[in-house]
């Protein structure tokens, strides 16, 4: 008996393609997601850091005692609407705040007017806490805190 030549051959399933494919495709998804991502953190802490680090030295102030220096963060117009020494003398009169944690930024631009407001969370010195909304604006190039 003469063996029977081979067939023809048996076609190949496409499913392993299909699948190299479909992983490819979401690699460059993903990957693609996770620079955009990246980019946007970069740009939204660009955008706020320089906010939140003067409603920081503001606070850090406040906790130190140190009523000159956050008086010395505050914009023209709260300077002008209000003296060092009542701004000392306000500051004093209250239960002293011995931490902060910072709960939210927001910054804005309407028109030429850049704006702020950094959400802080007080822990008072008697063991109260509450909620200030630290309103910022931008003058001459530095963020201030504007009371």
């Amino acid at each position: 008996m003469t063996p029977l030549p081979p067939g023809p051959p048996q076609p190949k399933s496409p499913v392993r393609k299909i699948l190299i494919i479909v992983a490819i495709v979401l690699l460059l998804c993903c990957g693609g997601a996770a620079v955009a991502g990246y980019f946007a953190y970069r740009g939204i802490e660009a955008a706020t850091g320089p906010a939140r680090d003067a409603a920081t030295a503001y606070a850090d102030d406040l906790v130190a005692r140190d009523y000159a220096g956050a008086y010395a963060g505050l914009c023209s117009r709260t300077r002008a609407l209000t003296s060092e020494q009542q701004f000392i003398a306000e500051q004093t009169a209250g239960p002293r705040i011995s931490d902060y944690s910072v709960a939210g930024v927001n910054v804005e631009q309407h028109n030429s007017t850049v704006s702020g407001v950094v959400t802080l969370e007080l822990t008072r010195a008697d063991g109260s806490q509450s909620v200030l909304g630290v309103p910022l604006l931008k003058e001459d190039g530095q963020w201030r805190v504007c009371l």
